[in-house]
Formats: structure tokens, sequence, C-alpha cells
């Protein structure tokens, strides 16, 4: 008889790769059923998940939904010029150099002990044009050339909480600023009932952006449990139709809200600036057991 699901896990945990990084203990724990995949977790929360052989594989519900978005930026196959803010494991830009050859990315990701473990344990295709900047996210955002990029992927968490000043208006400012017209801005948010915070991210794009859709799982949406939700914002209409397609037909259904509906979501309330903005809710406990 073949071991349980926990036994699996155990000894894959026993098999992690385990260092201090600047954010705190990171792992990179073996997926038993995909040889040369590993989940980062750092700090007990999991980041991020790379399959070498499949970097197309998209494991994370969060990473799924932004995937969608990803596909949807452009015609299949057309490379981007794309902005990773929070690196991670580079499992989108992996994914996009993946589906989308002859891309050019820049990833910026503060943690420079992260960028060196991921870069030794899961190393990037050389042939990838993937530059990593380890710098704070708003610094490395300022570098980025006027209406270069088709696409700005916010991923930034700190201690799972994302940081402040990649909270706000002026934030934003600056993201509008890096995309080409029509580009896409999109950013993984982190909130759970009363969904203060993310009602506060959508009425903050929607002061910077005419279009917006929210992806996220029901549960989440209705304040019941705390959860991801992908929030997608840009100056061109949104392919609102194939998102929500997608997202339905997902392992884990979402529902995309847009328009009058996502408007009312707000609840009132008001954009978030710099001075105002506080850094994103810490997750309860549960939610990594």
């Amino acid at each position: 008889m073949g071991k349980s699901r926990s036994g699996r896990r155990r000894q894959a945990e026993a098999e992690a790769v385990v260092e201090s990084v600047d954010g705190g203990l990171a792992e990179l724990i073996p997926d038993r059923d995909r040889p040369r995949a590993r989940t980062l977790v750092i700090d007990g929360a999991p980041q991020s998940h790379v399959d070498l052989d499949d970097p197309a594989h998209l494991s994370f519900e969060y990473q799924r939904r932004l995937g969608h978005v990803i596909d949807l930026v452009a015609p299949p196959g057309r490379p981007l010029q794309a902005v990773h803010l929070g690196g991670g494991a580079f499992t989108l830009a992996r994914y996009i150099a993946a589906t989308r050859p002859r891309s050019t990315q820049q990833v910026v990701e503060r943690d420079g002990a992260l960028v060196r473990l991921v870069r030794r344990e899961l190393p990037l295709d050389p042939n990838a044009r993937i530059r990593v900047r380890s710098t704070d996210a708003r610094e490395g955002l300022a570098k980025v050339p006027d209406g270069w990029a088709d696409l700005v992927v916010t991923d930034v968490f700190s201690g799972a909480r994302t940081p402040a000043h990649l909270t706000s208006t002026e934030f934003l400012d600056d993201v509008r600023r890096a995309l080409k017209p029509g580009g896409v801005h999109a950013a993984n948010l982190a909130d759970g009932p009363p969904l203060t915070h993310l009602r506060g991210q959508i009425a903050t794009a929607a002061a910077r952006f005419e279009h917006l859709a929210l992806i996220a799982d029901p549960a989440v949406l209705r304040g019941k449990r705390f959860g991801n939700a992908v929030l997608v914002a840009s100056d061109a209409p949104l392919p609102i139709a194939e998102l929500t397609r997608r997202a339905a037909s997902d392992p884990h259904p979402a529902r995309v809200e847009h328009g009058r509906t996502l408007t009312d979501f707000t609840g009132g309330a008001v954009p978030v600036t710099d001075l105002a903005a506080v850094a994103s809710p810490a997750p309860p406990p549960s939610v990594f057991r």
C-alpha cells in the first residue's frame, strides 16, 4: 500500500530546502506528484508553486486566475512586455516565458536572499528574457520607462500582508505611467470579513482606471472567509465574458464582478492615498493549516 497523502507531505517537508531569507524562513518543499516541482513557503505561508518541467502549470488558485488575465491581455502567443512587482519563485514570469516566447519581463523582488535561493534551486531558463531587480517594488517600478509595459502584475506580500505603500492612488499613478495605452494592471489582494481592505482597493483602482473586474471565490466575496481576490484594471475594455468563463471552469470556480455590481460592492469606500494607506490585514492562523 502506498503512503497516505499526509505521509507523503511529511516526507516532502523532510526533503525541503530550508534557508533564512530577508523576509523570514523560506522552504522549498518538493511536490510528490511532480518530480521537478517545488512549493515556496515563507514563515509557514505558501507563496508560490513552480514546476520546472512544466512552467505553464499553475497550481495555486490565485495564480491560475492571474494566468487567465495573462492569456487574455493579447492574442495567443504574442510576446508581452511585463513587469512583476513581487517575485516569489517567479512563477508567473516563467508562465509568460513558456506561453509567450520572446516576451521581455522585469521582476522586482526586494528580498535579495530569496532571489538567490530561487535562482540556485529553481533556475530560470537562460533563454527567457527575464531581468530581476532586488529592490523595493515602488523603487523598481519608478525605473520602468513610460508606456513600456503591456502588463503590470502586483503580488507583493511582507509577513503575509501587502505593504501600505502599494495600496494607494499615488502607487497606481506610477503603474499607469509605466503601462502602454490600454495596458492592464492585475493585483493579487487578500482580505477577509468585513472586506474593508478589498473595498478600499477597488475604490482606489476606480479612481485611476476606467474599466475594472474582480475575480474571487464566491465565499470570499460574501465575507464568509479570508482569501485572495484578483483585481484587474485598464483604460481599455476588459474581456469580461471570457474571464468569466475561464474563472467558472477552474477546479475551484471563481466569480467575476464588474460594472455596477462591482461599484455597489465597494459600499461607498473611498480611494486610499499615501497618507491614509495601511497594510492589508494579516490572515488568521487557520488559513495555512
